[in-house]
Parts: structure tokens; sequence; C-alpha cells
């Protein structure tokens, strides 16, 4: 009995005796139940060919409002409190396409960031860009999987909006929770132009692209075009001038389609920030499953067991057999 009190007393034997306990511990311990919060996302990213142009600065270098996109959607999915889930989608002409439903970032991340890494504009399909529309569209695609939006633009039409507007939003407002981002400067840039083939030829000119939408009613000033008449010439005789080969994140604009449509507004400022601007507008989405927390008392014994043969341990060994 004595020599039993006498190991009690002993630092070093109550160390390895805690050790083995919380090893034993870090064996057996089943999961634990857990309800996690995490987030539900459809990204859909412009990928028509205003979002090549290079506003922004990457390295030092000039980069395109698709490449700035696309990092900082790999610095949100890494971010993102677990389990949160993402669906991708692709915007182009009038409608989303939606390239997998939602996946988990937290077990997935590799193949998620590997989804986006692969984004690239030659994937669209045409090359009008309608954003209202699929705006519109993206929204019905998250409401029907019951997720929030993140739609990725710079919110330029091609062709221009006509006279009388965009099209109306026909859905509930505030019925998707989510995001419009701002992609691009402010300031007007020029647009890369390619070839059939994918290679730079230069940028988009004046002449390359219409500077006005002509289907619909003529605006209020057609009657003081040269050339007007009301039923061979309802915009006038001459075509129009301005500005739509060149290119800057139309924000006003998206900013009206935020507040009929309920979705918060955010500019891309650069790589990272995405994260910020969306979880607070996000819907919390609860999620019951299984924790392992084996890591703990597996960490508390190597501790332990560290603590013994550490100089401080051999130094209460040596003072104990120096004990008479």
């Amino acid at each position: 009995m004595w020599r039993w009190r006498q190991k009690l007393r002993d630092p070093l034997a109550l160390l390895l005796q805690a050790a083995l306990v919380l090893l034993y511990a870090a064996i057996v311990l089943p999961p634990l139940p857990m309800t996690l919060v995490g987030a539900d996302v459809l990204v859909v990213v412009d990928i028509t060919g205003s979002m090549n142009t290079r506003d922004y600065q990457a390295a030092g270098k000039p980069a395109s409002r698709l490449a700035i996109a696309k990092t900082a959607l790999k610095d949100m999915i890494g971010r993102l409190p677990c389990p949160s889930r993402l669906a991708l989608g692709l915007f182009s002409e009038r409608v989303p396409f939606l390239l997998f439903e939602p996946i988990d970032v937290c077990r997935d991340y590799g193949a998620v960031s590997g989804a986006i890494d692969a984004i690239d504009w030659r994937e669209a399909w045409e090359g009008d860009s309608h954003i209202a529309a699929g705006l519109f569209r993206s929204i019905e695609m998250a409401r029907s999987l019951g997720i929030d939006l993140i739609f990725i633009t710079d919110g330029q039409e091609a062709p221009p909006l006509p006279a009388s507007g965009p099209p109306p939003f026909e859905g509930k407002r505030n019925e998707v929770r989510g995001l419009i981002v701002g992609a691009g400067g402010y300031s007007l840039s020029p647009i890369p132009k390619f070839d059939d083939r994918g290679n730079e030829v230069g940028f988009w000119g004046a002449e390359d692209v219409p500077h006005e939408n002509r289907f619909g009613p003529p605006p209020p000033d057609a009657e003081t075009r040269p050339g007007y008449n009301p039923r061979n010439a309802p915009f006038g005789s001459v075509a129009a001038k301005g500005s739509e080969h060149l290119s800057s994140v139309r924000e006003p604009y998206l900013k009206q389609l935020a507040q009929e449509t309920g979705l918060a507004y955010a500019h891309l400022d650069g790589p990272a920030g995405l994260t910020e601007a969306y979880l607070p507008v996000s819907v919390p989405r609860a999620s019951h499953g299984l924790t392992d927390l084996r890591w703990l008392p597996g960490l508390l014994a190597l501790s332990a067991l560290l603590a013994v043969f550490s100089p401080l341990g051999r130094r209460l060994a040596s003072l104990k057999s120096a004990k008479p």
C-alpha cells in the first residue's frame, strides 16, 4: 500500500498513467453528434467577351476580370464555414448552364477548385450577353436547388438594351438570397478581340459592335434624328455612335437589378473579399452530422509523454533518485 501511495505522489508516474488513459480514450472514443452551420450557394460566372477585359492587376501585371473572379472564388471556398456546398454554373447569351449541383467544398475542395480553374471564356456558346435575362434564369435555377446565388458579371449588355429597358423580373423578390458581384474597373477599357482559333488579334473597334438596340419602340428623341421616318426609319437613317466597344463595370445597372430582385450588390475589388461580402447576406443552413474529437485526447497523451521525457521530466527523475 505504501508503495502505491509513493507512486501516486510521483509526478512522472502520474503523467505516464494519464498518457495511457488518454491514449485509450483516443482509440475508443466514438464520433460525437454535432449541429454545424454552413452555406449552400450557386455561383454563376459570366464568361462573355467583355470579361476578358484586363482592368485588374495581379502580381504587377494586367489581369482579366474572369481571372480575378476565379481567384476570388478559390479564396472564398477555402474560407467558407464547414460544411458548405457550392454549385457552379456559366453564363453566356441569355441562359446559365449548370456544371454541377452542390458539392461539399470542405470534403471535395480539390474537385471544386479544379472546376473553377478550368472555367474559360472559350466555353461560351454565343457572343451575345443579355445580363438581366441570365440573372433572372440564374435566380430561378438557385430557387429550384433551394440555395443562395452569387452572380458574377461586369453588367455589360451586348447588344445594348432597347429603349424600353431590361425585361421585367417576374419572380418573387427576396425569394432567393445572395449577391450580384460587379466585375471590372470604373474606367472604360478596350475589350480584347480573338480569332476563330482563340488567338488574340487586337481589340474591338467602334465599327465592330452595335451601339444601339433597334428592336422595339424607338427612343423619345427619335424624331430629332437625321433621316427620321416613322415607318421606314423610326430610329433615323444614321448609324448610332457610342462606346460599346469599350467596357467598364455597369454598377448603376447592376445595383438596379439587385434592388429589383432583392439580392445584395458588391464590387469585385480584387482576388479576395468575396467571403466577407457573401456570408452576411447568406442563409445559414444547419447540418446534422458527426465530428471526430479523438485528436484531442491523442494530443493530450502526446503532451504528457513529451513532458515525461522533457528536460523538466529528467530533472524530476534525478531529484527523486537523489532522495535517501
